[in-house]
């Protein structure tokens, strides 16, 4: 697989000239007062009773609030969570941003860090983040997307969120299968959906997806491809690979897995909000699932990074990066939060204890982890994946109506042969 820093540096050198006027049109903007010099924070930052802020998006609300509870119950210094409804969070962002108004602390989705990153939004830490001595711990996706083009550093991770193959373990058994073994292929998760499916269960159906979110496909769909040894982008980020080997056996997959009835009706509609419910509600025998919804899911399910066409693992490392941002004149009180947020007690007494995913390798076997193997798994598996970076991401893959939808809306539900043709027209939003 293209190693993730060597890519996404790629891109920032390909994107820091178009994103010049941008950046130079946020330096007129209001805000941004006497931040404290960076080579005046301390290690740890500064804990002195200060009252900082913080903006997240509603999906990570649940760990948002353990991981401020924890640091405000521990700290002199007070964090204040404002938690923004997903949909309307760039907006929120972007409007802050103009007026001079973000928080001392915000989170973004990784797909967005590089962008906000290129525009200024974020303070370089790279002094802070280079002194700490496990850096090299910290899951290389995240730092990656918060690089610019000149190698400085503006985030790291907030909660990771990783795509892997969740099956019920109680369907498996029903249906004849070893419930202590993951289906190691595509085509050994086709045939378990099928058998599943074959059990005549009402209202139990073999797998689900979500067929018209762009999000969920790309978090679910790009690991398989990983696992197959193939790309999804070039390096640069200005091409969709889509229309490689095994993108097409992927699809073909799923088609199939759609014309044989295996598949959850209500996924050829599904724009997102239920896209796991089915899962998590008993009623699908597996399917491609957030790691972070591990601790929420009611029943014994077993576990499994994301198989390739032909074998292999793989997993979309999503979540959030968090940063200080430009407007903040707190950044020492506001590293300490960031270095408080990289510690054992953050990542192993907050996150692990939740059933949550680590930031830093070496706390993938923790004592949590250690009472459920499932854990060791999805942080073990996070190495083995991927986060893309492009400049028009959310135009070619997750708006209603992307490309990539239409590529996998004809190639799914019409069969039609247009795999190449829909790539091109992802390239064509990639490369403007």
């Amino acid at each position: 697989m293209t190693n993730t820093r060597r890519r996404a540096a790629g891109w920032r050198a390909a994107t820091a000239l178009l994103l010049s006027g941008a950046l130079v049109g946020l330096a007129g903007c209001a805000g941004g007062g006497a931040a404290t010099p960076a080579e005046d924070i301390p290690a740890e930052g500064t804990d002195d009773g200060t009252t900082l802020t913080l903006w997240t998006r509603a999906p990570l609300e649940k760990q948002a609030n353990l991981l401020v509870d924890a640091y405000n119950a521990s700290h002199e210094n007070q964090v204040e969570l404002t938690v923004v409804p997903n949909d309307d969070y760039v907006a929120k962002v972007g409007a802050a941003a103009g007026s001079g108004g973000l928080p001392d602390l915000f989170a973004a989705d990784i797909v967005y860090v590089p962008n906000w990153v290129e525009q200024g939004l974020f303070q370089d830490i790279s002094a802070q983040v280079d002194g700490l001595d496990y850096k090299d711990q910290i899951n290389q996706g995240h730092l990656s997307a918060g690089t610019d083009a000149d190698g400085k550093e503006h985030v790291l991770p907030f909660v990771l969120d990783l795509s892997m193959l969740f099956w019920n373990k109680e369907l498996f058994e029903e249906a004849g299968l070893d419930p202590e073994k993951a289906p190691a292929t595509m085509a050994e998760y086709a045939d378990a959906a099928k058998k599943i499916q074959a059990l005549g269960k009402d209202g139990v159906y073999g797998t689900a997806t979500g067929l018209n979110c762009g999000g969920c496909l790309v978090f679910t769909w790009f690991p398989s491809i990983w696992a197959s040894g193939e790309e999804v982008l070039s390096d640069d980020g200005h091409e969709s690979l889509l229309a490689n080997d095994a993108a097409k056996e992927v699809y073909d997959t799923w088609r199939d897995l759609w014309e044989s009835g295996a598949v959850l009706p209500s996924s050829q509609d599904e724009a997102g909000p239920t896209w796991t419910a089915g899962f998590t509600e008993g009623n699908v025998g597996l399917m491609f699932y957030p790691a972070t919804l591990l601790s929420s899911t009611p029943f014994d399910a077993g576990v499994a990074g994301i198989p390739g066409v032909d074998g292999g693992a793989s997993t979309f490392v999503g979540g959030d990066g968090i940063g200080i941002s430009k407007d903040s004149e707190k950044a020492a009180q506001a590293w300490n939060f960031l270095t408080w947020l990289m510690s054992e007690e953050a990542q192993v007494d907050v996150l692990a204890k939740d059933n949550d995913v680590v930031s830093r390798a070496d706390f993938a076997d923790n004592e949590y982890a250690a009472k459920d193997p499932r854990l060791v798994t999805i942080n073990e598996v996070a190495s083995q994946g991927d986060t893309p970076v492009a400049l028009n991401f959310q135009q070619a893959f997750n708006a209603p109506g992307s490309p990539w939808l239409t590529l996998v809306r004809n190639a799914v539900l019409e069969g039609t042969d247009t795999v190449d043709t829909d790539n091109d027209a992802i390239t064509e939003i990639l490369a403007q």
